[in-house]
């Protein structure tokens, strides 16, 4: 069962939530902000677990839930009568109805075998107008008895006056060590592979876990450093062939259409980011310490050989340019046709 210990990170989240378990002083409302994949749910249910457990332990850092209680039994199986998940019917956005059908209109009802009730909405940033109307007139005059979790990857999509009632906790960053360590010791990922996980991740967990399955991320990576050392010797053909091999939409995405995949396109960026930045750290200091790329150190050192600070950055700005134009709706396969021979120039 999962507790405040096996958060990663996130102190000043743990420090908030530890004085609410320590003081009993809980807010009837919070917004847990952050990108998708961050752990929001994973905070808010340990969070909930905690307040509704029975006969909670402090060991020498945390006041924790004891997971023995019958409590903290039906929270983690997810069937605590007095811990809602507000669920909504369009996928798109939460409605008026799914705010006073699932909280609004039964908050009266006191808690079933609890001390609090507590509600928690995925996606609040979906809910709209009317419906955050309607949560409004209960934030106001809350039940004594209520706890409300809202999660959200976009604070700003809520009303000032929502906001004003609830207590905002910001996910933070996690630190590339501190989810390196993590893939190592519990996805047993090797420790090269678990350092370009966590620097593609940039602090979001769920992500770094993610890249670490994901095989195709792993066959990316490979293929585009693969690229990038035979691009001096290839034709304009046969270098943007390579690119579609590279991201075209997976076999078993039946809705994708053909062409670039968006999400390949991105990882496909980003790897080539970090590569030329580590061509660039090594360069300057001809110490392996500090690549992402631990794997690549001999293409990467054969690179600074024949490769000045001038040709790096010329080429940095080749990717720089390439975001630009894509992001200016520029047709995408001819910005990185563009940008690839820009760097073919520099190498």
């Amino acid at each position: 069962m999962a507790d405040f210990a096996d958060i990663i990170d996130q102190k000043q989240m743990k420090d908030h939530m530890q004085h609410a378990l320590e003081t009993s002083k809980v807010s009837h409302a919070y917004i847990i902000s952050g990108e998708n994949g961050s752990g929001k749910e994973f905070i808010a249910r340990i969070f909930a677990k905690a307040l509704m457990c029975e006969n909670k332990k402090r060991d020498s850092q945390f006041i924790e839930s004891c997971n023995e209680c019958t409590s903290c039994i039906k929270a983690q199986s997810g069937n605590h009568p007095d811990i809602i998940t507000v669920t909504h019917e369009k996928p798109s956005s939460i409605g008026v109805d799914d705010i006073r059908g699932k909280l609004r209109d039964d908050v009266v009802i006191r808690p079933y075998e609890s001390r609090y009730k507590i509600y928690i909405i995925p996606d609040g940033e979906k809910m709209t107008p009317a419906a955050q109307n309607a949560l409004l007139k209960t934030l106001e005059e809350p039940p004594s008895y209520i706890v409300i979790i809202i999660l959200t990857n976009n604070l700003n999509a809520f009303l000032p006056t929502i906001i004003s009632r609830c207590i905002v906790l910001p996910m933070k960053p996690v630190s590339d060590d501190s989810i390196r360590k993590f893939l190592m010791e519990n996805c047993r990922v090797v420790d090269y592979k678990a350092s370009v996980c966590a620097s593609f991740a940039r602090g979001n967990v769920g992500k770094a876990i993610a890249l670490a399955s994901n095989d195709r991320f792993e066959t990316l990576a490979s293929g585009t450093i693969d690229l990038i050392s035979k691009l001096p010797r290839l034709e304009t053909g046969e270098m943007m062939d390579r690119v579609h091999a590279l991201l075209e939409p997976a076999d078993d995405d039946k809705s994708a259409k053909k062409g670039i995949d968006p999400g390949q396109y991105e990882d496909f960026m980003d790897i080539l980011i970090y590569l030329f930045r580590d061509i660039l750290v090594y360069k300057a200091t001809s110490d392996d310490g500090h690549l992402i790329f631990t794997d690549k150190v001999s293409y990467i050192s054969s690179v600074t050989k024949s490769c000045g600070y001038e040709d790096i950055s010329g080429i940095i700005k080749e990717l720089e340019c390439a975001k630009s134009r894509i992001a200016s709706n520029v047709n995408i396969e001819l910005a990185l046709e563009l940008m690839l021979l820009g760097i073919k120039e520099h190498l």
